[in-house]
């Protein structure tokens, strides 16, 4: 299990993602400095103990009403070869020294690990406290030959560079063995009285976050579908 370590970060987390965030084509904030409050969000356990994996949720402010977007990031000791591009920025860890955080949708470790929580095979852990899950992320799938031939930790080995596509609402991904994930980068509440998936979708993982007047919403975080 992953430690979380009671220190600082410097920049801190949303000091990165005020910089990073209106470069992206699904912000959808003013022109100003954004306004981003942490909402919520889990993480996931990198098996070999190397990557850290958050899934972060914030709240903008500054365009012309809150928004929250799901941001995926990892946190390495090194650089991650042909991931410049998804490179976030660097920061000071208090523990453990200088970390390289990332767009987590372009991790090989992110991606399996995503997977695996999907699948069922891992747990969905609380974003605050050590060695605890948390009951509030669901998952499904309904595909059970996502990953025939072995774990998500050998499906890592198999990703040379992970393909994400950015778009208006969300990314992209090309999952391993031949599935299509997309995360959504727009939360929205899911409708009380519809259904929580989509018709086409074979997985899902959704979750809660923390809305601006204090009450918590649900709605999905990321859509599993087979390709054709």
């Amino acid at each position: 299990m992953a430690i979380i370590h009671r220190t600082v970060l410097k920049p801190t987390k949303l000091e990165l993602l005020g910089s990073w965030l209106p470069s992206r084509p699904w912000y959808r904030g003013g022109a100003g400095e954004p306004e981003l409050a942490k909402a919520g969000g889990f993480r996931l356990d990198d098996p070999q103990g190397a990557v850290g994996i958050e899934f972060m949720v914030v709240t903008g402010a500054s365009g012309p009403g809150p928004v929250a977007y799901l941001v995926p990031l990892t946190y390495r000791d090194a650089p991650l070869d042909g991931a410049e591009r998804a490179l976030i920025g660097t920061a000071e860890h208090g523990v453990l020294g200088r970390r390289w955080v990332y767009d987590g949708c372009h991790d090989p470790v992110l991606l399996a690990q995503l997977t695996a929580l999907i699948e069922g095979r891992v747990q969905a852990q609380d974003q605050n406290i050590s060695d605890t899950s948390d009951p509030e992320i669901t998952r499904s799938c309904a595909y059970a030959g996502l990953a025939p031939t072995g774990s998500a930790v050998e499906a890592v080995e198999t990703v040379k560079a992970v393909e994400a596509v950015d778009d208006q609402e969300g990314t992209e991904l090309s999952a391993p063995y031949g599935a299509a994930l997309r995360l959504h980068r727009v939360l929205r509440p899911a409708p009380a009285d519809g259904p929580l998936l989509p018709p086409d979708a074979t997985g899902h993982v959704a979750g809660s976050w923390l809305l601006p007047d204090g009450t918590r919403a649900r709605g999905l975080f990321a859509v599993l579908r087979t390709r054709p």
